[in-house]
């Protein structure tokens, strides 16, 4: 069978991408070969030996750093966030879904925050809370610099779905005799859960990365971005290799989970 000659365009484009994915990896690949070093192994190749201390060394007594607590904080961080935004951003699609008075301001009032520096807003949260005289911490300064990073994307992504959806299969349902309780729980919400998980995982990634509008808001206790940072002027082993491998290792487990719920989700849906 004859096949279509490629154009040039097609292989600057894959060209292109291939630098991407090795930019994209390359760094990581290097991060996960270190992180096997042997016992007397440094931060640099060649590797001296090959072994699994450095990531037993994480579950031990540390002398500087704290894994396993900014770990939590971290987790916890994430799972608060990813709940105030699938929620907030799912009521917000359905609100906006109405007209009102003042709804394209307050629209750009929600997004606003994309546009200012993240550790400007990291330091007026920091300010404010110690002028009124509470002390920043993780669970509620930092909770709420975060939301102002995933909230105007929650929304954003709720507005593009609920503009995809036709509001037939809303008419169908009343006609049918279902309340607008029922027609959502049993027709709006299935057919939106889907992109109800993507908001939901992105909410919890970039909580659990962020850095910037952590820095001033984590109060005593070290988030784990903030505690790799810290770490990195003072431990001096392949111990922070191993951490970053486990933590990118447990970023991809929660993806190709969530990627797994949404398959699921969508074949069930279409099964029914």
């Amino acid at each position: 069978m004859h096949r279509e000659k490629r154009s040039r365009e097609f292989y600057i484009l894959a060209i292109f991408f291939a630098v991407f994915v090795l930019f994209l990896y390359g760094p990581l690949s290097a991060i996960l070969i270190l992180s096997f070093q042997g016992p007397n192994g440094g931060l640099t190749f060649p590797l001296n030996g090959v072994s699994l201390r450095w990531f037993a060394n994480l579950f031990e007594t540390q002398a500087v750093g704290d894994f396993g607590g900014s770990f939590r904080r971290s987790a916890m961080l994430g799972i608060m966030v990813m709940i105030v935004t699938v929620l907030v951003s799912l009521l917000a699609g359905l609100a906006f879904r109405r007209r009102f008075i003042g709804a394209t301001a307050l629209f750009y009032l929600a997004v606003a925050s994309l546009v200012v520096p993240s550790i400007i807003i990291s330091l007026g949260i920091g300010v404010v809370f110690q002028q009124i005289g509470l002390q920043p911490s993780w669970y509620s300064s930092a909770f709420g610099a975060h939301l102002t990073w995933t909230l105007p994307f929650g929304v954003l992504i709720m507005f593009a779905v609920f503009n995809r959806f036709s509001p037939a299969y809303e008419e169908a349902a009343r006609d049918l005799g279902a309340s607008s309780w029922q027609t959502f729980a049993h027709v709006v919400l299935p057919m939106i859960a889907p992109s109800l998980i993507g908001v939901g995982l992105f909410g919890f990634t970039l909580s659990y990365d962020e850095f910037a509008r952590t820095l001033m808001t984590a109060g005593s206790f070290n988030t784990l971005p903030l505690e790799i940072y810290g770490m990195t002027t003072n431990v001096t082993t392949p111990v922070l290799y191993a951490l970053g491998t486990v933590t990118t290792v447990f970023s991809f487990l929660v993806i190709a989970g969530t990627l797994g719920l949404i398959v699921h989700l969508n074949r069930r849906r279409l099964r029914s």
